[in-house]
């Protein structure tokens, strides 16, 4: 079922690169950015959404000069990752951004990031006694947040607190019959499952981003992050990259390295039939992208 799939960095950026236009154009009130995307890699937060295989997003920024921006990304997903999906990840949000650009500065929105017909079946009680596991249901991936923002110049500092009753699937269900179905030792799942039926709701995703000008076209992208997951230690990780990405020829081309520190591993492997693959794995992700 392998429910635990990080945050679409689109969240983060929202508050970011999106808002600056507002601040930066004194002749424009409203401004409107579209991007479309082609990654060897669709991940976020260091893990791979896309089954480690190639994908493309679709984002189309809005920014007002009195500083409220939005958000609308279509990006494909993995379908073994996503059970039952079509494929597609939809990240819609919104917020309101104030301060200097080039010194303190601070945003506040609303996110929400939806797998359209994305479910999956777990149980979400398990019988000692006997050995078996009960109280199946279906769970869906979507997710809402709140999130919050500071900055100075090229550093971003954000907080992602989650709303919605799970954080893209993980429960009970989702989180302990994972762990019982791929560990090689059951006693961590039954664990989990002795701690009683929970959600994720309140959960806290953290990151810290730092940007620098190399020269006119290339900039050096340093990331790091951190998810602290609600009621599930088992599922809070550290992820990290480092990047560069250059203009040339009206394309972004972008190389970025990306690592992960995850607690259990098993949380973050999806099964391809019989055979299981790590979607945490550190990989060097490149892509190109062009502005419209």
């Amino acid at each position: 079922m392998n429910p635990i799939r990080p945050l679409s960095v689109a969240i983060a950026s929202l508050l970011a690169g999106a808002a600056v236009p507002s601040f930066a154009q004194e002749t424009a009130s409203f401004a409107v950015t579209t991007e479309l995307k082609v990654t060897s890699d669709q991940r976020s937060r260091g893990v791979s959404d896309s089954f480690n295989r190639p994908g493309a997003k679709l984002s189309v920024q809005a920014a007002h000069e009195s500083g409220f921006v939005g958000l609308a990304e279509f990006a494909t997903v993995s379908k073994k990752q996503f059970l039952g999906g079509e494929g597609l990840g939809v990240t819609l949000a919104g917020g309101y951004r104030f301060g200097d650009p080039e010194g303190w500065h601070y945003g506040v929105g609303l996110a929400t990031e939806l797998f359209p017909g994305a479910q999956f079946e777990a149980p979400h009680g398990f019988d000692m006694s006997t050995g078996t596991p009960t109280d199946w249901r279906s769970t869906k991936y979507d997710s809402a947040f709140a999130v919050a923002e500071i900055g100075y110049g090229a550093l971003e500092a954000r907080a992602m607190n989650v709303i919605s009753k799970t954080y893209r699937g993980a429960n009970t269900g989702g989180v302990c019959g994972t762990m019982l179905s791929l560990m090689a030792d059951p006693m961590p799942g039954l664990a989990c499952y002795a701690r009683g039926d929970h959600g994720s709701r309140g959960s806290w995703l953290f990151d810290l981003g730092y940007k620098i000008d190399l020269n006119p076209t290339t900039a050096l992208n340093l990331h790091g992050g951190y998810q602290k997951i609600a009621n599930f230690k088992e599922a809070n990780f550290a992820d990290y990259s480092v990047g560069i990405t250059h203009k040339r020829w009206g394309f972004n081309w972008s190389a970025e390295w990306m690592t992960t520190r995850t607690k259990v591993r098993e949380l973050y492997i999806a099964l391809d039939g019989d055979k299981a693959r790590a979607t945490d794995n550190s990989r060097l992700v490149v892509s190109v992208a062009r502005s419209f």
